[in-house]
């Protein structure tokens, strides 16, 4: 029993459990969500590790705090670029789709004796937000990726739909506390946490740039510190003005990911390590949460079922062909986003929500919920690949490669910064030596990436086909000389 060890022990053991667990997820291809949540009831009081948790209040806190650093992280390796194209496409399906879903699902789940229609319609409002983060996960964990704009849609709405399905949660328990509340007014409150939220993110962010470039801290491992103190900072400050703090955040790292500044690459790397921290916790923590003995019950198993086929196949396709109805989109790239409706920890944390005001059947609520989760990630998560290839819309993965050395903006280091460019089997530089490319003066091959192995390049080093090549210079060069190395043989011939 965990009970009787040393609490630090207990931490220690667990996040040790959870580190293992996220390395097997890939290899029995299982989310590693679904182990950290596993974990955390395992060690719960009706697991063998017999710890005592059944504080929402707590539970709801850790979330929240730990959802405002994963939204961050996400925001911050998000690219403009990637998402400028999709960005109004994202904001429907994150807003509208988000309402939509929440009512389509909301419409059999009044019709069960359990629940009144304002039950029911707190319940869609709780599941109504996607988890796509998770879906890239499993995705990668499968070795498929897929084409063209349905990444970064799927990538933005993830990040964005969260603060919809927090807003309508609290709306509808304000409804259930206060029958005669006006609507109008919540809808103008929602407009006020929208426009607010992403105003504030995008200040903060701005902000944030530019006081790590001018302040220039003497010590570089006070830069991590720095970072704590942006996400804190901006979502307290957007909550105190009646913001939405999500939002805020989220918006406030992609500005961020999209600037330039003193160690951002070592910021970038801590926050996403720090993310995953705050998913092992979070995950922990909603496991400790539920007892295992309430989820193996008659009445949640089949209502859960219910609600996680009226999500899969009725409330989340509506949502989808509505939301892009005006879009470029196809009917195989529509069927696709419709199956990537994951839930993951933010409908657990919402329905949190509930427990902390007291609601009757919140604990009935929230393991009905819990089971919904489970269901949505092990069927969907275990045939997302599936159904990528079965539409015709994977794509091949490249994996991330590392590298024994790594480059970030510090003090005088000017516009200078790394590439990494693939050497394709048709381009023209193939079978020439590294003295022949003439680079512009300032842009030097650091490495090359070649079958797994790193070589030190020399004048008289050949380049092959599907060489990685580690460039370092100036952004403008870089980009002159990738697109140098993209020329293929057959398009120099036709040049001549």
């Amino acid at each position: 029993m965990l009970q009787t060890i040393d609490p630090f022990l207990v931490t220690g053991l667990l996040f040790f459990m959870s580190l293992v667990a996220g390395t097997l997820s890939e290899k029995i291809k299982v989310p590693a969500l679904i182990l950290f949540l596993a974990i955390g009831m395992l060690a719960g009081v009706d697991g063998p590790g017999g710890l005592n948790f059944s504080d929402a209040e707590a539970a709801n806190q850790v979330g929240t705090f730990a959802l405002a650093f994963i939204l961050f992280s996400g925001g911050f390796q998000t690219k403009w670029s990637d998402i400028k194209p999709v960005v109004t496409q994202g904001v429907v399906l994150s807003t509208l789709g988000v309402f939509l879903t929440s009512i389509v699902a909301a419409i059999p789940i009044a019709m069960l004796p359990q629940f009144s229609h304002k039950d029911a319609f707190l319940l869609g409002s709780i599941i109504s937000s996607t988890d796509a983060a998770a879906v890239f996960s499993i995705l990668r964990t499968q070795k498929v990726g897929v084409k063209g704009a349905l990444k970064p849609l799927l990538e933005f709405e993830s990040g964005s739909n969260d603060p919809m399905a927090v807003f309508l949660t609290l709306t509808a328990l304000t409804w259930l506390a206060t029958p005669d509340v006006p609507l109008g007014e919540l809808a103008i409150k929602f407009v006020i946490q929208m426009i607010s939220g992403g105003a504030m993110g995008l200040l903060m962010g701005r902000l944030a740039c530019y006081a790590i470039q001018k302040l220039k801290v003497s010590n570089e491992a006070l830069y991590p510190v720095w970072g704590i103190c942006i996400v804190l900072t901006t979502f307290g400050l957007t909550e105190t003005v009646y913001g939405n703090g999500y939002l805020a955040v989220y918006v406030c790292g992609i500005v961020m990911g999209g600037g330039d500044f003193l160690y951002k690459y070592s910021l970038q790397r801590f926050h996403e390590g720090f993310a995953w921290l705050m998913q092992i916790i979070m995950f922990l923590v909603l496991g400790l949460l539920v007892n295992p003995k309430d989820l193996i019950n008659t009445s949640v198993i089949s209502v859960g079922l219910l609600i996680s086929f009226c999500l899969m196949f009725i409330a989340r396709p509506v949502a989808v062909f509505v939301g892009t109805i005006f879009s470029r989109f196809n009917l195989r790239e529509k069927l696709f986003i419709s199956w990537t409706g994951l839930r993951g920890a933010v409908p657990i944390i919402l329905a949190t929500y509930p427990l902390t005001k007291g609601h009757p059947q919140a604990g009935y609520m929230f393991n009905v919920i819990f089971f919904v989760v489970l269901t949505s990630v092990m069927l969907q998560g275990k045939t997302l690949a599936y159904a990528a290839k079965l539409l015709k819309l994977d794509a091949f993965v490249r994996e991330a490669k590392t590298y024994p050395l790594a480059f970030d903006r510090t003090p005088g280091s000017g516009s200078e910064e790394t590439r990494e460019v693939d050497i394709m089997p048709d381009a023209e530089v193939i079978g020439m030596s590294v003295k022949d490319l003439k680079f512009p003066s300032g842009v030097t091959i650091l490495l090359i990436n070649r079958d797994s192995k790193f070589l030190i390049p020399k004048g008289d080093t050949v380049l092959m086909e599907n060489d990685t090549l580690l460039l370092f210079g100036e952004r403008a060069k870089l980009s002159e000389v990738e697109e140098r190395l993209a020329v293929t043989k057959t398009q120099s011939e036709g040049t001549d």
